[in-house]
């Protein structure tokens, strides 16, 4: 029963519709080729070896071209081995599977209509320059991330709340929500029916009717399997102004890896939430499907709400192609509150949308400027050479660098890749935890009891690469302290890898290093 959901499934029909398209594609450009081919040693049989010869001479030929291409192409140097390895072994199929799937890079009509968007928020920004040497040696960092995206707005009179577990995130975003006046607005990765979910439905569905504005906005492609496909059309008819973000259609193309990985909550513009907790029942430890699941969340209130705002507001009018007035959801003047810190909410995502990848650049410049510690919580270890390198350049300054990774793994393929690149790791320094109650999907960085991030953004390829993501960096903040004692807790119920674990197994070891080659394609 269980094999036939799962060959049935959106999911399995999705990938099933994606391989035949690109099959048919494949078919008719290399079959047109070849009949012409025949029809041309038919007609010329004498001719047939010269004809031959230069169909072989033309294929080898496009391979050649493609391997140049790729090989100086603007791309990260890691995903350069693998497609030059596909094109070679492959031949014209190399090259076809190169052109349909190498670029991750969103439409150009998605492109424009972002920078578009983009222009148009920055006439609502509000945020003061930061004064000069606010932040000390933690200002590089802080303008780096304004350097990578623009939008990334440091703001004061904000106050902070981390939430160590699911339940404490949820407890408190309900009670946030009865309290809504204005409008409130969700964009999730996952949606789920469940207990989570349907806690909050009941709340949404219930300010609808008095005059609340409720917008939400969920991927499509992280939502199969949770959802019904028309799901969306339910919550409309409560009334809910839901969008399904770059739903999926079935044509071959790499941008069906643009999803929206973001968690986001908004609440008349003065609450806001974000952190690894999407809205299913795992996530706030319902089910245990994994285990006792560790996820993490941070809760603002004040002027730093604003970049969660915008964020929000310019992927879901890019997601329904309009370009509305943010004016009239920008919060009234109020009292100066906040607990002394500041708060820079920043997004990520695929170039060239993005300029870099801000999120990676954001973690190697905390690891280049921490002088005491930076300890890291995230589910996936999938890293390329520049971070691997800012890790373990940390740990040979003195840096105290740990790194907290699930022990029970939701993905056995992404478990295993994030294995192997612990004894690397080790060696040079780094000491990594695997969080032995179950699954860690929390994603955040704190430094030196000063700097923490907290956010969707995972460090793999997906994350720093593909998706829109999306996080806040604190300085000296209520939160970044409790992060601190979260931090504490956490390491002392994990158990530390050496590398002698790392070393483990020399069959799967193996098996694993290969995979490594090819993990940047997907």
């Amino acid at each position: 029963m269980r094999l036939f959901k799962r060959i049935f499934s959106r999911f399995f029909i999705v990938a099933l519709t994606i391989i035949l398209f690109f099959l048919v594609d494949v078919v008719l450009v290399v079959g047109t080729i070849w009949l012409i081919a025949d029809w041309l040693a038919l007609r010329y049989p004498a001719a047939e070896p010269l004809i031959t010869f230069l169909i072989t001479l033309l294929s080898w030929a496009a391979v050649l071209f493609t391997v140049l291409h790729a090989a100086n192409r603007d791309m990260v140097p890691e995903t350069k081995i693998p497609w030059i390895l596909c094109i070679v072994l492959l031949n014209v199929f190399g090259v076809a599977i190169y052109a349909v799937f190498s670029s991750h890079r969103p439409s150009r009509r998605m492109q424009r209509r972002y920078r578009m968007l983009y222009t148009h928020a920055k006439q609502y920004e509000q945020a003061k320059p930061l004064p000069e040497g606010e932040m000390h040696r933690w200002t590089d960092v802080s303008e780096a991330l304004s350097a990578a995206e623009p939008a990334a707005c440091v703001y004061g009179g904000t106050e902070t709340q981390y939430f160590a577990t699911g339940r404490q995130f949820w407890a408190s975003l309900l009670h946030d929500l009865e309290r809504a006046e204005k409008y409130i607005f969700m964009e999730y990765f996952i949606l789920q029916r469940g207990e989570f979910w349907e806690s909050i439905l009941e709340i949404l569905a219930r300010k609808v009717r008095e005059g609340v504005e409720v917008r939400f906005m969920y991927d499509d492609i992280g939502c199969m399997g949770k959802v019904h496909l028309v799901y969306h059309k339910r919550l409309e008819k409560l009334g809910i102004r839901c969008v399904k973000f770059n739903p999926f259609v079935p044509v071959v193309t790499n941008v069906h890896n643009n999803r929206d990985h973001r968690k986001i909550t908004v609440i008349d513009g003065r609450i806001g939430y974000t952190g690894g907790i999407n809205i299913a029942d795992e996530y706030v430890n319902v089910t245990h499907p994994f285990g006792e699941w560790k996820d993490t969340a941070v809760r603002l209130e004040g002027e730093g709400v604003k970049g969660l705002l915008f964020m929000f507001l310019k992927l879901y009018n890019l997601s329904l192609k309009t370009c509305e007035d943010f004016a009239p959801y920008l919060p009234a003047a109020r009292a100066a509150c906040g607990d002394g810190g500041f708060v820079q909410p920043f997004g990520s995502g695929p170039r060239p949308v993005y300029q870099r990848s801000v999120g990676e650049d954001a973690y190697i410049n905390i690891l280049n400027t921490a002088k005491d510690y930076v300890w890291i919580m995230t589910p996936y270890l999938i890293i390329d050479f520049r971070l691997r390198e800012a890790l373990v350049m940390a740990a040979a300054r003195g840096v105290d660098v740990r790194i907290l990774t699930p022990r029970i793994p939701d993905k056995r393929v992404a478990f295993a890749l994030t294995r192997s690149n612990y004894a690397a790791l080790i060696r040079g320094g780094v000491k990594i935890y695997e969080y032995t109650p179950g699954f860690v999907h929390a994603k955040q960085f704190l430094a030196d009891d000063k700097l923490g991030v907290v956010g969707t953004i995972n460090c793999d390829y997906r994350s720093f690469l593909f998706h829109f993501e999306d996080a806040v960096l604190m300085y000296k903040t209520r939160a970044v302290l409790q992060m601190k004692e979260d931090f504490e807790e956490t390491f002392a119920i994990s158990k530390m890898q050496t590398e002698e674990d790392a070393k483990r197994n020399v069959v799967w070891r193996g098996v694993c290093e290969l995979a490594k080659i090819f993990a940047p394609l997907f």
